[in-house]
């Protein structure tokens, strides 16, 4: 899982959630802002190429984000390379719904051996540039984390092997 935000600041909100499922079932939706998300850093809009306007048009309320990720995670473990931004992101978003996840978000590092740790930074690094994705984005990045971990993963067990 990946979340674009308004910035890193702590008055920052989530814009954008985007995931990809074992199966490579993809899903991604831009968040409309809450009345009270206030905070926009135009450094991060450069980055990720989301405007706040094209939130107010095109983003979905997070109570029905919310509902949909429940119904389509429920009691799945999901994992996040940005967990420390990504899990306060992801509170707020369910705040901002009323409602309590169905699923764990976790961090990808407790799921990584030491070489896969090892390795991580630079496959993450050849992915990205193999991929040649071109959008900053939650579902983009998502893809390039699960892809990372099945290289780490597969790159271990050839090893292994050998």
């Amino acid at each position: 899982m990946d979340i674009e935000a308004s910035g890193l600041g702590s008055s920052s909100y989530p814009i954008e959630i985007g995931l990809v499922l074992p199966n490579n079932d993809k899903y991604c939706s831009l968040i409309h802002p809450c009345q009270d998300w206030h905070h926009w850093d135009q450094q991060a809009e450069r980055t990720h190429g989301i405007s706040r306007e094209l939130l107010t048009k095109q983003g979905r309320h997070p109570r029905d984000i919310a509902l949909e990720l429940n119904s389509l995670l429920d009691n799945l473990t999901l994992y996040s390379d940005g967990w420390v931004v990504d899990s306060t992101w992801l509170k707020q978003l369910y705040y901002a719904a009323g409602i309590t996840p169905s699923f764990r978000l976790s961090p990808i590092e407790t799921i990584l051996s030491e070489k896969q740790m090892n390795s991580w930074h630079k496959t993450k690094q050849l992915v990205t540039s193999e991929l040649n994705l071109k959008r900053h984005r939650a579902s983009n990045d998502a893809i390039i984390i699960q892809e990372t971990f099945a290289r780490t993963r597969n790159n271990e067990r050839h090893i292994q092997l050998s």
